[in-house]
């Protein structure tokens, strides 16, 4: 299947739009937790920002999808829209069920170049998605909350990756339709966008991000303070290999995190364990 053509446009927004699942959040019957257990929810130091990224996220890819000439490719992002909007009234539930601490009230009005924003959007995406792949994980094996957590989330780690491989097929079908699809371009300017957003994610750790992609990242040091660099990329690969084998295999994935994780990996193990750990600075 060719790059840029019409059945490769055809493949990528029917991947994303027949696999969409119908869910109320308003609906789930979120578990009874004791005291030592909900103060620990409580204290998580990312919900505020991931409510604020949904949101952000479902307003611009909404009005984005009102640009689109392709109708098809239109109603695609305007899905992707309207799932993460969905996330976001998600975390709304939980948070206000669980009275945690954070403004629902959040302004946001989407930037003039939408067609950037998704963009950019995108790549912060693929780049959150694969640590948040193995945080999930690990989360759910630490045991700090009921399965039935994990079981209400998962779906939605799963939307995610659906996102991410829509988005680098989309990105692949445009660069092609405007000239611009020969490999190198391609390859410098995946890595000019991951560097944007892996500059985001850095700020993420400094406290300085604010609209950025870091919330998965600080659930690093909380859910597991003891975990090595290699654990974590092990897990991160594993769980990025297990979301994106549900996709057909002539899609494009997401691949760069997972190669350069696994090149990381092929140095640690000739590092020594205390070498290989993660530093909480």
């Amino acid at each position: 299947m060719r790059l840029g053509s019409p059945a490769h446009r055809d493949l990528f927004c029917r991947s994303l739009l027949e696999t969409h699942q119908s869910y109320d959040p308003a609906t789930f019957a979120w578990p009874e937790l004791d005291e030592e257990t909900l103060h620990f929810l409580r204290s998580l130091p990312f919900w505020q920002e991931a409510l604020a990224t949904e949101k952000r996220a479902g307003i611009m890819a909404q009005a984005f999808a009102q640009e689109i000439d392709d109708p098809l490719v239109r109603e695609a992002v305007a899905l992707q829209g309207a799932e993460e909007s969905r996330h976001e009234r998600l975390l709304a539930c939980l948070t206000r069920h669980y009275e945690i601490p954070v403004n629902l009230d959040l302004a946001y009005h989407p930037p003039a170049d939408l067609h950037q924003a998704f963009i950019d959007f995108g790549f912060s995406e693929c780049l959150d998605s694969f640590f948040a792949f193995g945080f999930f994980r690990i989360a759910q094996r630490s045991g700090f909350f009921p399965e039935v957590l994990f079981t209400l989330f998962d779906p939605i780690i799963d939307e995610e990756a659906r996102h991410i491989v829509f988005f680098v097929n989309w990105l692949a079908y445009e660069q092609e339709r405007h000239g611009r699809g020969w490999p190198l371009y391609r390859g410098v300017n995946t890595l000019w966008n991951y560097g944007k957003a892996l500059r985001h994610l850095v700020g993420a750790f400094q406290g300085a991000d604010t609209a950025g992609t870091g919330f998965t990242a600080t659930g690093a040091l909380v859910f597991a303070p003891d975990l090595t660099l290699r654990g974590f990329l092990t897990t991160c690969v594993q769980e990025n290999a297990y979301r994106m084998r549900a996709f057909a295999p002539e899609l494009l994935q997401p691949r760069l995190l997972s190669q350069i994780s696994q090149m990381v990996l092929r140095v640690l193990q000739w590092l020594p364990r205390e070498q290989a750990q993660i530093s909480p600075a």
